[in-house]
């Protein structure tokens, strides 16, 4: 309320003089009909001035301007994180970035532990949500670097958490994920991989094959080694006369304590709120989820799940240029994945992302070439963005028909 001082003057002397008045009379005769006249009197000055504009009522108005400044704030252009060519970040450099997160938005992020590798690294999760709003939520879990050579899987992690961050505060279509979802992301599952750059754990694990799904399965590409005696590594057999190599899957599922980590936390979770689950690779340039596996299948797919995941997989590939491998145009013999390991044990779509292209693939050796990231987080962002705004029909295995706003120029092989 917003008062005109001249006018109000003048309102004050008017209240002050009748209440002389009242005063005075109260000490003559019909004290109580005087009373209620003067009483009457000064309401009606009161009222006077409120109508004729003296006091204004600007409690509306002002609600109604600090609504359009948020509707003006929330329309601004989308923004990307602006990161350049060769920015790849380390263990080290990975877990200063996620604590800047924290540091610099602390009502949207939390990092924690979800356990240790071979050699004591912290496995970190972070965790995107708008921490005001304390409603049920659906969530999702994205993780990278299963395989330590494969850097990029930990780096579309980071460049999503900093994309919806610095975002959040100006656009409406990424403030209502964070308002509505929760979104786990693990960028380093294989932190003491990550630091030697290889596929491996320190175990000489493929931890990828660790799971307990069709494990162990020399079809598929996987030996139950383990460690002989204790401590011998062998990371992989190559069968000269088959042309396979046959990576070591651990002696028996769950063996290890990042597999295990990544485990115990997904049980963690309510199964009903989770949306889906994504597995980061490089560098087979698809996207992908469970296949039919050729013996003795440990899962059952239904009509519907193939629907709504090949729906999922068809976006993918009809909007960026990776492609997309639908449910039923591959067979496998399975070897303890991660995704199809979490789709036999919660029942939630899960998806492989293979991120870059075939000439980045680094083998099972590590190594590999890495270049062009901004490109490559560009191109990959969508699939994530999509994935996340259908978070919630996902977790009903609903169709996920809800389109992504993007910023402009992404993806850019769309453009």
């Amino acid at each position: 309320m917003r008062l005109y001082y001249p006018h109000f003057l003048n309102i004050i002397f008017n209240i002050i003089g009748s209440i002389i008045l009242l005063v005075i009379h109260m000490k003559g005769q019909k004290k109580r009909q005087r009373f209620f006249l003067h009483l009457s009197m000064i309401i009606l000055v009161v009222s006077t001035c409120y109508m004729t504009g003296c006091i204004e009522d600007t409690s509306e108005k002002e609600s109604s301007e600090s609504t359009a400044d948020t509707i003006v704030l929330l329309n601004q252009s989308l923004i990307l994180p602006d990161w350049s060519d060769g920015n790849y970040h380390d263990y080290q450099q990975t877990t200063q970035l996620i604590t800047q997160f924290n540091t610099d938005y602390p009502n949207l992020v939390e990092i924690f532990s979800i356990g240790k590798s071979i050699n004591g690294k912290d496995i970190w999760c972070v965790t995107l949500t708008n921490e005001q709003i304390q409603t049920e939520k659906h969530c999702c879990v994205i993780d990278g670097c299963i395989h330590g050579s494969e850097w990029e899987s930990c780096e579309i992690c980071l460049y999503l958490a900093e994309y919806l961050l610095i975002n959040f505060e100006r656009n409406h279509s990424v403030r209502s994920i964070l308002n509505s979802s929760i979104i786990y992301l693990i960028p380093i599952l294989n932190p003491d991989g990550r630091e030697q750059n290889i596929r491996y754990n320190e175990n000489g694990i493929d931890l990828n094959r660790n799971f307990a799904v069709h494990f162990g399965r020399i079809l598929g590409g996987s030996i139950p080694l383990g460690n002989p005696l204790g401590f011998i590594k062998i990371p992989s057999i190559r069968r000269p006369l088959k042309g396979i190599t046959l990576t070591n899957s651990g002696r028996r599922p769950f063996s290890e304590p990042e597999t295990t980590a990544l485990k115990e936390f997904l049980d963690s979770l309510d199964r009903k709120t989770i949306g889906f689950y994504m597995n980061g690779h490089t560098a087979l340039h698809f996207v992908g989820s469970v296949v039919n596996i050729k013996q003795n299948q440990e899962y059952q797919i239904t009509s519907h799940q193939k629907t709504v995941i090949n729906t999922a997989l068809s976006w993918c590939e009809n909007h960026t240029e990776y492609a997309s491998l639908p449910i039923g145009d591959y067979d496998y013999y399975g070897a303890g994945l991660a995704h199809h390991w979490v789709f036999k044990e919660y029942q939630i779509p899960s998806f492989l992302f293979e991120l870059l292209s075939h000439e980045y693939e680094p083998g099972l050796t590590g190594g590999g070439y890495h270049d062009d990231l901004v490109y490559w987080m560009h191109e990959s962002l969508p699939i994530l963005l999509y994935l996340c705004y259908n978070i919630e029909n996902l977790s009903h295995w609903s169709l996920p028909d809800n389109e992504p706003v993007l910023p402009d120029g992404i993806p850019p092989s769309q453009v």
